[in-house]
C-alpha cells in the first residue's frame, strides 16, 4: 500500500483501541508518544506531522462516536478516554469476516504441537480468540502494515 499517512492511521487505531479495551471501564489516559514514539518538535516547538497526525487519530475517534474523552492534554494525548458502548460491543464481538479470520495465526499452526495444543482447548478459548480485540492484536504482534490496516479497515472503516 502506496498511503503511508492511512497506514500510520490504521496502526494507530488499532493501538488506542486495545490500550483503551485493556483499561476498559476505568478510563486512562491516552499519550501520543505511547501511541506513535516520541516526538522530536522542530526549533519553534512545533510537533512533528507524525505526532499531530496520531493526536488528530485520537480526536477523529472520539468525533465518530468510537471512543470518549474529557479533554485533550495540550497536543500530547487525551485525558480520561474510555471506550463507547458500540465499540465495546463491536471489540468483543466473534469475527465473522473468513478474510480475517484467515490472516489469525492460530488457524494455521506453525507446528503440529500447537495443532494438537488447539484440539484440546476449551471451545469458549477458540471462541474468544476469534474476537475483533484478539485479531487487532493479531495484527499488531505480526507487525504488518497491511494486515493491520486490513483489520482496521474492516472493522472501522467499513463499518458505516
Amino acid at each position: 500500500m502506496a498511503d503511508i499517512h492511512i497506514e500510520d492511521f490504521c496502526k494507530d487505531i488499532a493501538k488506542i483501541l486495545l490500550q483503551l479495551f485493556n483499561s476498559f471501564p476505568r478510563p486512562s489516559n491516552v499519550y501520543v508518544a505511547d501511541i506513535a514514539g516520541d516526538d522530536n518538535p522542530d526549533e519553534f516547538g512545533l510537533h512533528s506531522e507524525r505526532h499531530l497526525a496520531c493526536f488528530g487519530a485520537m480526536v477523529w475517534l472520539a468525533d465518530e462516536g468510537y471512543i470518549r474523552y474529557v479533554d485533550t492534554i495540550r497536543q500530547e494525548g487525551i485525558d480520561q478516554a474510555v471506550l463507547t458502548h458500540r465499540t465495546l460491543c463491536l471489540l468483543s464481538r466473534v469475527c465473522s469476516d473468513r478474510h480475517l479470520l484467515n490472516d489469525n495465526e492460530y488457524l494455521e499452526p506453525a507446528s503440529p504441537t500447537e495443532s494438537e495444543q488447539d484440539i484440546s482447548l476449551p471451545a469458549e478459548t477458540i471462541l474468544d480468540r476469534k474476537t475483533h480485540i484478539n485479531i487487532i492484536r493479531a495484527a499488531l504482534a505480526s507487525g504488518s502494515s497491511t494486515r493491520i490496516y486490513r483489520v482496521i479497515q474492516r472493522l472501522v472503516i467499513q463499518a458505516c
